[in-house]
């Protein structure tokens, strides 16, 4: 089985999808990271090099696809947002693919935000963070707006409403268990 966990930036993918991996025993992989790999590069030099959205979304969708391809099975693979939506339409039609899109509520989003600079080093800045809160609350408000509609055709739906990491993976777990019965009965 292939997992993918779609979800705005700083929603908890990627610490969802280790924890995941590690309690399915799978491998876990972070489109990110794989981009920075594959391109050797950074994401803000990939930023830079391709500045607008639908270029960067049409190559990590073309990434997402390689890495389906590579894997196919027992991977749980963090897709950073892609917001063109027919550049991973297709790959949740497979058989072997069970998509789920996280979701939060904004102010939880918001306490999760970090940042990071021109060489990928995450950092926190609580103060600066919190003196433009406003902004940041806008700004994961109109993310949360356009993924309802980049990932309308994703059906499992999981909002994590602040619970902790090992109950939202239980959760997930009893989720992927369904939803690869119903796809074992449907063929």
């Amino acid at each position: 089985m292939v997992i993918l966990l779609f979800g705005i930036s700083n929603v908890g993918k990627t610490v969802t999808g280790e924890k995941l991996a590690e309690k399915l025993g799978y491998s876990f992989l972070d489109l990110d990271e794989e981009i920075k790999k594959r391109l050797q590069t950074t994401l803000e030099r990939f930023m830079r090099d391709n500045p607008y959205h639908h270029e960067r979304y049409i190559i990590k969708g073309k990434i997402l696809r390689d890495l389906i391809d590579e894997y196919k099975e027992n991977v749980v693979i963090a897709v950073s947002p892609i917001y063109y939506a027919r550049n991973f339409n297709s790959l949740l039609d497979l058989e072997q693919v069970i998509a789920i899109e996280l979701q939060d509520a904004e102010e939880h989003i918001f306490q999760r935000l970090v940042f990071s600079d021109e060489e990928d080093n995450v950092y926190k800045d609580d103060e600066y963070k919190n003196l433009h809160k406003d902004y940041y609350i806008k700004d994961i408000h109109e993310d949360i707006i356009y993924a309802r509609r980049a990932f309308k055709k994703i059906k499992n739906k999981y909002f994590i409403n602040n619970r902790s990491v090992n109950q939202v993976v239980d959760d997930l777990i009893v989720m992927i268990k369904n939803k690869s019965m119903e796809k074992t009965f449907s063929r």
